[in-house]
């Protein structure tokens, strides 16, 4: 067999770099490929940075292997090789970072069902022990020969999923798609079509993009039953001869797909999806059981179902495989905010916004005049205010228009919120749950029904004629499944789930496109989405003051292990939220001015946005100086106030308690962020970890009203900073 590879002019001129002055090369064979492919950099040669702190040098490419029949994706962090002949499959996938073997063996490159037959895409046969794979062994493998072939690989620049409209602040200077190298490879389909499967490579980024597509190119609709796109023999955690109660950690790699949903953690939203299994193949693993979860499969757990038409394309979830270089907290949560900044960059666009109780104009416009005076970016019309997305008629979305063109007019943005599930729409609208299973919220509609179609002809008609720039979409779809018949948008229980998510993220897509602010309680990042919430317990809020302090600050410091700070709200309810009294509400503002500017302060200080609930925002004149002169001070310093949060020492209510904000391309470097919850002054002194800053000898330490201090630094990137914080205060070191 002769694979031709195709390979344009910006995948050799800016990718492999290594080529020289081709411009084009023209189909080949394997040999002559590889003869035109660069050889990978000798990584391990070069003094290179911390990629958590200067990403730049690691550029992706796709070079020849060590063996004539082997290609390999690599960056400097991570590296897939593939064997080619006779036939594709990964035989190496390393961590370049500790030079840790992710990889024990050989695996179908994925498995597909098409209508009604089972076919593996790609792989080799004849590794008989499944702990590790040696290189002389991978001559011996051998090609299935039911499993589908290789034709031909194209290589290319990355692929956009979608269209970004950035039209706010911090996320401006993002690059969309991000740099790097797109590889496909095509099999044929015995039933005349072609699969592909394709993989991207990320520069400054360890972390592998995999997906397939299927095309139809037979006279007969083509259905595609169920397919898994990703599978790897990964390097097991570690070793347990017996696993009970608390069973064996899967390996130390994070996995999550562009299919996510019905959570506000990755790995919940994606459970359905990515799945950790024993290896059956895996005949000499220490478990006794042979239960040890080291086998990846990226597949739906139902569907998708779908029927392709002669000519059509079926295109699947996107999964994002990122292994660790540490098993330390940290700089695990480092890694996977990194991919974030990268992979979903809209989600560093980071507002300040108000939740305006009330939607009629008189009070709609109060908010928005005093978010402009202030300093504020965003309004929204919250649950409960009156606000209706759903009223479709002339006058209403005439009426929003004029709000709109207000809000514009004073540099606002003016948004609101719609409840999709967790309600009941009745008529036979609602889902249909199998027999013993609801729906996640307890009820819920289907996308797919007539209702559901004209909900979101709704939605897409608001935001073309209005001028509306946010929409808070709360109860998102669940991934609940429904096995009616009757509804429009799907045959029955099996494309039910499929169906729906495409509907609701080919929104949150479009949304995206036109610079449509997204607020969705569920981890919809990776389509689109900017925020969901940071993690909290909604009647918390209704707790006195000095607790609701206490708990904003446990939560910004709980929820940021993996989520950017700009990725998660927050809420400061100035008017009563499920109950509390006088003791839980801020209003009237300018009598609880001190726990106002405490609120802010510890939400502003981590570059976290709240959702400040209420009619207004100041009452009198000492009201609104507190609040502009916290939004200035915000402003001024945003930049490193936008970076990571390090985690130093949680809120007990019992001691100080602080965090350190950093960004090592900023001016300011590092924020220390130290507040004092008792009632006398607390003073002493704070160990700051100065690493991710990176700065690595010298530091001067500045603060309001003080002497800037310099310091040099200790072998472990340290300093130790004496501090005295008066009761009930706080203080803030920036670090430059």
């Amino acid at each position: 067999m002769k694979t031709n590879f195709k390979m344009n002019q910006y995948a050799i001129k800016c990718l492999l770099g290594l080529i020289g002055l081709f411009l084009w090369a023209p189909c080949f064979s394997q040999k002559e490929g590889y003869k035109n492919l660069g050889t990978e950099p000798d990584w391990a040669a070069q003094e290179l940075p911390d990629w958590l702190l200067d990403p730049s040098p690691f550029k992706a490419g796709v070079f020849r292997g060590q063996h004539p029949d082997e290609i390999t994706l690599s960056n400097g962090l991570i590296r897939r090789t593939f064997r080619l002949s006779p036939n594709a499959a990964t035989i190496g996938f390393e961590n370049l970072i500790n030079g840790q073997t992710i990889l024990r063996g050989v695996k179908p490159e994925a498995e597909i069902s098409l209508n009604g037959q089972h076919y593996q895409v790609g792989g080799l046969l004849g590794q008989t022990n499944l702990a590790f794979l040696k290189e002389d062994w991978i001559a011996a493998l051998s090609k299935d020969t039911a499993a589908l072939s290789l034709e031909n690989i194209s290589i290319g620049p990355t692929e956009a999923p979608f269209e970004w409209k950035a039209v706010r602040h911090h996320a401006k200077g993002a690059t969309w798609p991000p740099k790097g190298v797109h590889l496909s490879m095509d099999y044929s389909l015995p039933m005349a079509g072609k699969l592909t499967v394709h993989y991207e490579l990320y520069d400054g980024l360890p972390v592998i993009a995999k997906w397939i597509s299927v095309v139809n190119e037979s006279k007969a609709n083509l259905s595609i039953d169920s397919f898994t796109s990703e599978i790897l023999a990964a390097v097991e955690y570690g070793s347990a001869v017996e696993s009970r109660e608390y069973g064996v950690p899967p390996p130390n790699i994070h996995v999550e797909t562009d299919y996510a949903f019905a959570s506000m953690d990755a790995k919940d939203a994606n459970h359905h999806v990515v799945h950790w299994e024993p290896d059956p193949d895996y005949t000499t693993q220490v478990n006794y059981l042979r239960q040890t979860p080291c086998l990846l499969k990226v597949s739906p757990e139902l569907g998708p179902a779908q029927v392709l038409a002669p000519g059509d394309t079926f295109t699947s979830f996107r999964t994002f495989v990122l292994p660790h270089d540490s098993y330390e907290r940290e700089r695990q949560g480092l890694a996977q905010r990194r991919m974030y900044r990268l992979l979903a960059p809209w989600t560093t666009e980071n507002p300040l916004m108000m939740h305006a109780r009330f939607a009629d104009w008189e009070q709609v416009k109060t908010a928005i005049d005093q978010c402009a005076a202030i300093g504020f970016e965003m309004v929204i019309l919250t649950f409960g205010s009156g606000f209706n997305i759903e009223d479709d008629s002339d006058d209403y979305l005439a009426k929003m228009k004029s709000y709109a063109d207000y809000a514009k007019s004073k540099g606002v943005e003016i948004g609101g919120y719609s409840l999709l599930a967790s309600r009941k729409i009745g008529d036979g609208q609602d889902v249909v749950m199998p027999e013993g299973e609801t729906p996640t919220f307890g009820n819920s509609p289907c996308i797919g029904s007539e209702w559901g179609e004209a909900y979101f002809k709704k939605l897409y008609q608001f935001y073309e004629k209005t001028g509306f720039t946010l929409l808070e979409h709360d109860g998102s779809y669940p991934g609940d499944v429904c096995i009616a018949t009757h509804h429009p948008g799907h045959r029955g229980y099996e494309d039910s789930r499929w169906n729906q998510y495409q509907v609701i993220s080919t929104f949150y897509q479009w949304c995206r496109s036109k610079g449509i602010f997204l607020n969705i309680p569920d981890y919809y990042y990776l389509t689109g989405g900017n925020k969901c919430a940071m993690g909290y317990r909604e009647v918390n809020w209704s707790l006195p003051r000095e607790q609701q302090v206490i708990h904003t600050r446990q939560n910004i410091f709980d929820g940021t292990w993996t989520k950017m700070t700009t990725m998660g709200w927050m809420f400061v309810p100035l008017t009563e939220y499920h109950g509390g009294g006088a003791a839980a509400t801020i209003e009237p503002l300018s009598e609880h001015l001190d726990h106002y500017e405490k609120m802010m302060v510890s939400n502003l200080s981590a570059g976290v946005q709240a959702c400040y609930r209420g009619p207004r925002l100041f009452d009198t004149e000492a009201t609104k100086q507190m609040v502009l002169h916290q939004v200035d001070w915000f402003k001024q310093h945003r930049e490193v106030l936008e970076g990571d949060l390090i985690h130093l020492r949680r809120a007990d209510g019992r001691d100080l308690d602080y965090w350190l904000m950093v960004n090592p391309n900023a001016k300011e470097k590092g924020a220390l962020v130290i507040f004092n919850p008792l009632d006398e002054p607390l003073q002493k002194t704070i160990k700051v970890p100065l690493y991710y800053t990176g700065l690595t000898d010298k530091v001067v330490v500045k603060s309001a009203g003080k002497t800037d201090v310099r310091y040099n630094l200790e072998r472990d990137f340290s300093i130790s900073i004496p501090v005295n914080v008066p009761a009930q205060e706080q203080l803030i070191f920036f670090f430059e």
